[in-house]
């Protein structure tokens, strides 16, 4: 058995054995100007497995001369190569051809996905088409877009022109990746930027994909180019760099706080989509089994690892009682197993580091709430980052488990009696990313989204995502938007070009008597 194989507590068969993917690289390397390299230092970090929390691989641990290099090629793609100078029709071509090979290496990607960040392999297996669809969708953004202009008859046309910016700096997080990264690098790239990619020490496996199917697709050399390594080191020179004039970032809060004063002194462009603690408020009139699936999906799919997640549920007191017990039964019911098994729901989370933070939250809300589910290892999981999901009631909004992000399979039910009440608990939080609503009112329903302090509202709805839509969130849980039109006008400069078209009428200074 391999050092990184191990049984779950009911052995027997094949599919009970945690097992190392096959054909993985030897170490993890960074990518520039179209070659894997080892960092300039030689400097490595361990990646971990979340199942075993052993160390699988090797990764280059970038530093500022990695960024250094890195944003050399990428200056020097955007000032001397063809990406910024095609036509929107021609980069479109390649975007097409680049969804095209997502979408041929799902299954591997799934796998390689699932193993790195502990992700249920059944979630996991959405991630190519949903990276896929986002460069389909910009690919097709760029050749319809149509710049604005503005006429004033006999005398002036105005009109906007949009120009690739230079090189953006995208730093993604652990939760789905290779997903994430894709909203990134789709809309920067279309545009006709270059770009650096940083993606986050925990999860770097399948940020290396890209490399290949970009070359095969025919983007330029030097137009992508990837820097592993850890956000104090590799990310704060991304950040500092001063020929970098964009940066996006997905991540907490603070993290984007210290990114925002990092950056300020070079008045670069930010997109920072942060934390949430998104509430999801349950009204009595509302569909109560939808309701209760949706929340539960909302809370612990992705092994509650998502930044839109609606874990307070606020309800309302006359179905409260009835919607903890059905909510609690159905939590307990949640399927835990190993990331690769086709019946789990929530796996292992992504690090040792993260499992004791999400297991230092459930042991406060012990102390803050009333257990209902879960709360301790699932059963036969005594190892790994495995967390029941846990459900707590009668959560007070004064509660740290209540203000904090937990960003686990964790979550706080809240009990209120009015919509004022309502709205008061749901905004009640420094953040302000999401939020769901669910009632049969539609005058209500209308009122609390217009209230609620939430960049997104979903009504009698999971999170279902339009890719036109803008996706950011207000409070501590961003700074800008991106989605659909967003995206271009931050990945571009937008240039106002005026021509007049009649007599020219000056004020004249210094005319001769």
């Amino acid at each position: 058995m391999n050092s990184l194989e191990t049984q779950t507590s009911t052995p027997g068969t094949d599919a009970d054995a945690h097992r190392l993917p096959e054909d993985l690289p030897q170490s993890i390397q960074h990518y520039i100007d179209g070659q894997f390299v080892d960092s300039a230092d030689g400097d490595t970090f361990d990646v971990l497995d979340p199942v075993t929390n052993e160390t699988y691989i090797q990764a280059a641990s970038g530093k500022a001369a990695d960024v250094d290099h890195a944003v050399a090629a990428a200056r020097r793609a955007f000032t001397e190569g063809p990406w910024p100078r095609m036509l929107p029709r021609e980069r479109s071509r390649v975007l097409h051809r680049i969804a095209d090979l997502v979408e041929t290496r799902g299954d591997r990607l799934a796998e390689l996905e699932s193993f790195d960040s502990g992700l249920p392999i059944t979630q996991a297996l959405g991630q190519a088409r949903r990276a896929a669809e986002n460069f389909r969708f910009f690919a097709d953004l760029i050749v319809a877009q149509a710049d604005d202009v503005y006429k004033v008859p006999g005398r002036q046309v105005n009109y906007v022109n949009r120009k690739p910016i230079g090189v953006a700096g995208l730093i993604t997080p652990w939760n789905t990746p290779f997903m994430l990264e894709s909203w990134k690098l789709a809309p920067a790239i279309a545009a006709g930027n270059t770009v650096v990619l940083k993606p986050a020490e925990f999860t770097p496996l399948s940020a290396g994909l890209w490399a290949g199917i970009f070359e095969e697709a025919g983007l330029p050399q030097g137009v992508f180019n990837l820097v592993n390594g850890f956000g104090e080191q590799a990310g704060d020179a991304l950040v500092k760099h001063p020929e970098v004039p964009l940066i996006s970032f997905t991540g907490e809060s603070a993290t984007g706080q210290l990114i925002f004063a990092n950056a300020a002194p070079y008045l670069k462009g930010l997109s920072m989509e942060l934390g949430g603690k998104s509430p999801a408020i349950v009204f009595a009139d509302a569909d109560l089994e939808a309701a209760v699936n949706a929340t539960i999906f909302g809370v612990f799919s992705l092994n509650g690892e998502r930044c839109t997640a609606g874990s307070r549920i606020l309800v309302q007191r006359e179905v409260y009682d009835e919607f903890v017990e059905r909510y609690a039964a159905q939590a307990k019911r949640v399927k835990v197993g190993l990331p690769h098994q086709k019946t789990t729901e929530v796996g292992a989370l992504v690090h040792p580091e993260h499992y004791e933070k999400v297991m230092s939250y459930v042991e406060l809300g012990k102390t803050e709430g009333r257990l209902v589910a879960g709360g301790d290892r699932p059963e036969g999981f005594e190892t790994g980052n495995f967390v029941a999901p846990t459900v707590f009631a009668d959560v007070p909004p004064t509660a740290r488990i209540f203000q904090e992000e937990i960003f686990g399979p964790v979550v706080a039910i809240t009990p209120f009696d009015t919509e004022e009440e309502a709205l008061a608990l749901a905004n009640d939080t420094r953040y302000g990313l999401a939020a769901y609503i669910w009632t049969n009112d539609l005058k209500r329903s209308h009122n609390i989204a217009q209230a609620v302090e939430a960049g997104m509202v979903w009504l009698n709805s999971n999170n279902v995502r339009d890719l036109r839509t803008p996706f950011g969130g207000v409070k501590a849980s961003g700074l800008g938007h991106e989605g659909g039109y967003r995206s271009l006008d931050f990945y571009t400069d937008q240039q106002a070009v005026h021509i007049n078209l009649g007599e020219v009428h000056n004020p004249v200074f210094g005319k001769a008597d």
